[in-house]
C-alpha cells in the first residue's frame, strides 16, 4: 500500500481525501474542496452535505445542551422540492414559473464541466469505499499519531470513543456528558475513535433511503423510490447484488491479467527507458546536424537557426515527457503499487453498494490500463528524421526555411480500385501534401478468425508510383487495404481503410467468338475480342415495318471461346445502360451452337433463353435441367422474370423478388458451379446476389451473350494483363 498514495490524493488540495464525493464523471473530490470550487464559481448555498448527517457537536458549540438537539428544523431543500412539485400554489402564482438553476462544476481531474443538477452537491454520493481505503492507508503508514477528544477544553485528552451519529471523537467524560441517560443520544452506539466518520450504509441523496438497485442506463445507484419514479422509466435496473458480482468479476479478471503479466510490464518499462536514451541521443544528433547546416549559411541564417533548435528542443522535451508519463503509468501497474495496489484494496470492500460505486470508475481505469498493456507501443518515436533540412533551396526561400514534413495521408481512388483476378489499388496525394519518395501498402483479410493482440497486416514496401497490384488473393474473401507515404522526414499517416470483396471463384479468362450465331452486319467485335456492340441498322428497321405481317426479329449471339468442364468459374462484364435488350448468361455449347445457327423466332413460344425452350426441353421430363441460364437486361434495368424464377432461388433473404426489375449495376458477375449445376448472377461491385439458376452441365458450358436491337457488352479485363490503352467501339468505351 505504500506506493499508492498518488491514488488517494484529492486533485484540488493535493492531500488525502476527506469525505470524498463521486462526481457524475466518476472522479472524486473532497467535500470541502467541492464547496470551495463552487464558491469560486459564484454558486452560493449549493454545497450541502450529501450524507445529510447531523452536525457534529465539535463544530457547533452552541448546541452542547442535549435538549436543544431534540428539535428538528425544516430542511430548505425539502420545502423547495414541495413547492416545485406543485404543493403550496396560490392565486397569482404561476405554476412552474421558476426555472431551476443547473449547477456546473469544473472537474479538476478531467478538466471538463460536469452538470450537478439543481441540488448541487446534495445530489452526489459519498465514496465510502475510498474513505475506508484512505483510513487503512493512514493506519499502515502511521499517519496522524494519537486521536484527541474534540470536545475537551485545552489541553484535550486522548479520545477513547467515537460516535458515528454525532461525527465526533470523545474521551470517557465527554461521551457521558453528550450522551446523557434518558435522551435519544443515549442510544448512540460508541465506536473506536477515528478521524473519518461515515454513515452505516450508502443512502440515496434524493430520498434518504438505502440504495438497493443499480440503473445500468443511468449508471447510478438507486433506491426503491427512485426505481418507481418516471426518471428511470424504461431503464434497465438490476439488484445491487447482481451489479456487485458482475463488476467484481470483471475487475478481478482484469487485475489478474495485469498481475499475471508483471514480466511484460517490466519489459515494457525497460523498453521505454531505452527509448528515452535513444531519444536523447537522436535528439542530440539531430541538433548537431541542424547546427552544422545552419552555420554554413552564414550570418543571414543565425536567427533562423535559433528557431529551428528551439523547435527540436520542444519536440524532444515533449517526447521525453510523454515517454516519462508512460513509464509512470506502467509503474503503477506493478504489484502492490499505484493503481494495482489501490484496486487490490478496493477488492477487499465487502459493502456491495459502496463497492459498486467505487469499482465502476476503477474498472474503467483498469480496463484502459489492460488495453494499453495489450496494444503497447511507445508514446513517442525516438527518431528525429523529420528535423532534416533541405539546403538545396534557393536563398530567397531562406525566410520560409522549416523542417521537412511527412506526406499527408493518401486518398484512395475508389473508382479505379477493384478486385478481380488480382487486386488493383490506386491512390493519390492531397493537393498541398509534401511529395513522397515511395509508399507502403498494407492489407489483410477481415473474414478470418481474429487472433489475440493487434491486427497483423501484410506489407508491400517501397512501392513506386501511385498504384499497386496484389497478386493471388484468396477467393470469396474481404480484404482491407491502406497506404502511407514516406520521404526523408519519415512515414506519414495512413489513408482511410478500403474494403474489397474478391470474386467467389477463380476468374475465367476468355475472348469473344463471333463465329456462331453472330451477324457481321449487326455485330461489331473489338480487336482485342473483349467488347461487342450490336448495331441494328436498316435490316431491323425493315423487319419492324413488316412485324405485323409475320416477320420476326432475329437474335444475335456471341459466345466465349472457352468452355468450362469442371470446377467453379467466375467472370464479369459491363452492359451499356442504353441497350435495348441484352441477355447475359451461360449454356451448353452444343445446344447454343445448334439453337442459334439460324435466325430464331422471337415471338415463337419455343424461344425463351431463360427456360431453355429452344433446346427441346419441352419434350423432356419436367425435372430436366435447362441447358441455358440467362439474365435479361434492358433500358438500364434487370428483369427477374418468372421464367428464370421458376427454377431459380434468390441468394439472400433480402434479395429482389421474382417478376420485378432492379437497377443495372456498373458490372455484372456470373459464377458457374459446374459440379452442382448452378449459376449465380451477382452485382460485381458489391457482390450482392441477384439470381441463382439451375443449369444442365452434362457437357461443356460456355459464356453467351444475346442481343435484340441495339446494345453493347464489355468484358472485364484481367488486372494482371491490363494494358495502358482504351478501346472505344461505336461510342461505347470499355472499362478502365
Amino acid at each position: 500500500m505504500k506506493n499508492m498514495e498518488k491514488e488517494l490524493l484529492c486533485p484540488v488540495c493535493q492531500e488525502m481525501y476527506k469525505q470524498p464525493l463521486v462526481l457524475p464523471c466518476t472522479h472524486n473530490v473532497c467535500q470541502a474542496c467541492a464547496r470551495e470550487v463552487l464558491g469560486q464559481q459564484g454558486y452560493i448555498g449549493h454545497g450541502g452535505d450529501p450524507s445529510s448527517e447531523p452536525t457534529s457537536p465539535a463544530s457547533t458549540p452552541s448546541t452542547r445542551s442535549p435538549r436543544l438537539s431534540r428539535r428538528t428544523l425544516p430542511k430548505p431543500d425539502r420545502l423547495d422540492r414541495l413547492l416545485k412539485s406543485g404543493f403550496g400554489t396560490y392565486p397569482g402564482r404561476k405554476r412552474g414559473a421558476l426555472h431551476p438553476q443547473t449547477i456546473i462544476f469544473p472537474c479538476p481531474a478531467c478538466q471538463g464541466d460536469v452538470e450537478l443538477g439543481e441540488r448541487g452537491l446534495s445530489g452526489l454520493f459519498r465514496n465510502l469505499t475510498l474513505e475506508r481505503v484512505v483510513e487503512r492507508y493512514r493506519q499502515s503508514v502511521s499517519v496522524g499519531g494519537a486521536i484527541l477528544c474534540q470536545l475537551c477544553k485545552p489541553p484535550p485528552l486522548e479520545a477513547t470513543k467515537g460516535c458515528t451519529e454525532c461525527r465526533a471523537t470523545f474521551c470517557n467524560e465527554c461521551f457521558k456528558l453528550f450522551h446523557p441517560w434518558g435522551t435519544q443520544k443515549a442510544q448512540h452506539e460508541p465506536t473506536l475513535p477515528t478521524l473519518s466518520f461515515r454513515p452505516k450504509g450508502l443512502m440515496c441523496p434524493d430520498h434518504k433511503e438505502e440504495v438497493t438497485h443499480y440503473c445500468k442506463t443511468c449508471q447510478r445507484l438507486v433506491c426503491q423510490l427512485c426505481r418507481v419514479r418516471r426518471t428511470h422509466s424504461g431503464h434497465k435496473i438490476t439488484p445491487v447484488l447482481s451489479a456487485y458480482q458482475a463488476l467484481k468479476d470483471k475487475l478481478t479478471k482484469s487485475l489478474a491479467y495485469i498481475l499475471g503479466n508483471q514480466d511484460t510490464v517490466q519489459t515494457q518499462i525497460c523498453e521505454l527507458e531505452e527509448t528515452i536514451r535513444h531519444t536523447e541521443v537522436s535528439g542530440q544528433q539531430a541538433k548537431e546536424e541542424v547546427s552544422q547546416l545552419v552555420r554554413g549559411l552564414g550570418a543571414m541564417l543565425e536567427e533562423k537557426r535559433a528557431s529551428l533548435l528551439q523547435a527540436i528542443e520542444e519536440c524532444q522535451q515533449e517526447r521525453l515527457s510523454r515517454l516519462s508519463a508512460q513509464i509512470h503509468e506502467h509503474q503503477s501497474l506493478l504489484d502492490g503499487s499505484g493503481l494495482v495496489g489501490y484496486a487490490q484494496e478496493v477488492l477487499k470492500e465487502t459493502d456491495q453498494p459502496c463497492f459498486v460505486q467505487a469499482a465502476k470508475q476503477l474498472h474503467n481505469r483498469i480496463a484502459r490500463a489492460t488495453e494499453a498493456l495489450q496494444t503497447f507501443r511507445p508514446a513517442a518515436s525516438s527518431s528525429f528524421r523529420h528535423c532534416q533540412l533541405d539546403v538545396g533551396r534557393e536563398m530567397k526561400l531562406l525566410t520560409e526555411l522549416n523542417f521537412l514534413r511527412v506526406p499527408e495521408a493518401p486518398v484512395i481512388d475508389t473508382q479505379r480500385t477493384f478486385a478481380y483476378d488480382q487486386i488493383f489499388l490506386c491512390w493519390r496525394l492531397p493537393p498541398h501534401s509534401p511529395p513522397a519518395w515511395h509508399y507502403t501498402v498494407e492489407f489483410r483479410r477481415t473474414d478470418v478468425p481474429a487472433q489475440p493482440g493487434p491486427a497483423r497486416w501484410q506489407r508491400r514496401e517501397e512501392v513506386r508510383g501511385t498504384s499497386a497490384l496484389l497478386e493471388n488473393p484468396d477467393t470469396g474473401s474481404v480484404y482491407v487495404l491502406r497506404v502511407r507515404g514516406c520521404n526523408k522526414a519519415g512515414y506519414g499517416e495512413y489513408s482511410e481503410d478500403v474494403h474489397l470483396h474478391t470474386p467467389p471463384a477463380p476468374v475465367l479468362h476468355f475472348f469473344l467468338d463471333g463465329r456462331w450465331g453472330a451477324s457481321r452486319e449487326r455485330l461489331a467485335i473489338s480487336k482485342d475480342q473483349r467488347a461487342v456492340r450490336s448495331i441494328p441498322g436498316l435490316p431491323l428497321l425493315l423487319a419492324a415495318e413488316r412485324l405485323l405481317t409475320g416477320c420476326h426479329l432475329s437474335v444475335d449471339v456471341v459466345l466465349g471461346d472457352v468452355a468450362v468442364t469442371q470446377g467453379r468459374s467466375y467472370w464479369a462484364c459491363a452492359v451499356d445502360p442504353a441497350s435495348y435488350l441484352v441477355k447475359v448468361g451461360v449454356g451448353l455449347e452444343s445446344k447454343l451452337q445448334e439453337s442459334f445457327q439460324g435466325a430464331p423466332d422471337v415471338i415463337s413460344p419455343r424461344y425463351d433463353p431463360d427456360s431453355g425452350h429452344d433446346s427441346g426441353a419441352e419434350d423432356a421430363t419436367v425435372e430436366a435441367l435447362p441447358p441455358f441460364a440467362f439474365l435479361t437486361i434492358g433500358m438500364g434495368k434487370i428483369l427477374l422474370g418468372s421464367g428464370a424464377s421458376s427454377n431459380a432461388g434468390l441468394t439472400g433473404r433480402d434479395g429482389p423478388a421474382a417478376g420485378c426489375t432492379v437497377p443495372l449495376p456498373p458490372r455484372l458477375g456470373i459464377c458457374l458451379d459446374y459440379e452442382r449445376g448452378r449459376v449465380s448472377f451477382l452485382d460485381a461491385v458489391s457482390f450482392r446476389g441477384l439470381l441463382e439458376c439451375p443449369l444442365d452441365c452434362s457437357g461443356p458450358v460456355c459464356p453467351a451473350f444475346c442481343f435484340i436491337g441495339g446494345g453493347a457488352v464489355q468484358l472485364q479485363e484481367p488486372v494482371g494483363t491490363k494494358p495502358e490503352r482504351k478501346v472505344t467501339i461505336g461510342g461505347f468505351a470499355k472499362l478502365d
